[in-house]
């Protein structure tokens, strides 16, 4: 299934590629916000002390000082910053994109859309800002923050179910 849908002659190769992608931009947008969710764990804002722990070695892991994660941002600021529009655009399809979760009828369904995208509007809210050179972390709620990297956990196992399908 995993071949005829998303493999090399499936239906939609570009999908597995359009993920990763996606997955560096929340790379980069946890990256931007790295100080802040260090500073809200060492001062007791953010759960317990597994949850801090857990954080610490996802923000600390040597992947999130590769500059390689950049691309997919880089990439995303100069097609911005061609056309005002573009940044426009952006910002009306993220919003479009809530709109639609509100039609998703299962509740769980509904709620993990919306989940993921808020935290792909923070990634890009911390990559473009309303200039497209980048958002200020300060400006960001909590709430959004815990979306993001709960959306980027999500982006993480499903490119490791990726790689399990790939390997069989």
């Amino acid at each position: 299934e995993y071949e005829r849908r998303l493999g090399g002659g499936g239906e939609t190769p570009e999908a597995v590629e359009n993920m990763y992608f996606t997955m560096m931009l929340l790379l980069s947008g946890v990256r931007a916000a790295r100080e802040r969710l260090l500073y809200d764990c060492d001062s007791g804002s953010i759960g317990d002390e597994e949850t801090c722990e857990t954080l610490r070695s996802i923000l600390t892991h040597p992947l999130m000082d590769d500059p390689n994660i950049d691309a997919a941002s880089r990439r995303l600021k100069d097609h911005a910053l061609q056309d005002t529009n573009n940044l426009w655009e952006a910002r009306m399809r993220t919003r479009d994109l809530m709109r639609i979760m509100n039609c998703v009828q299962c509740n769980k369904c509904r709620f993990h859309g919306k989940i993921s995208t808020l935290g792909l509007s923070t990634a890009l809210q911390l990559t473009l800002g309303s200039q497209g050179t980048g958002g200020d972390v300060a400006d960001v709620k909590r709430v959004e923050l815990a979306a993001l990297v709960t959306t980027m956990g999500k982006f993480a196992s499903g490119i490791e179910l990726c790689y399990e399908m790939q390997s069989l």
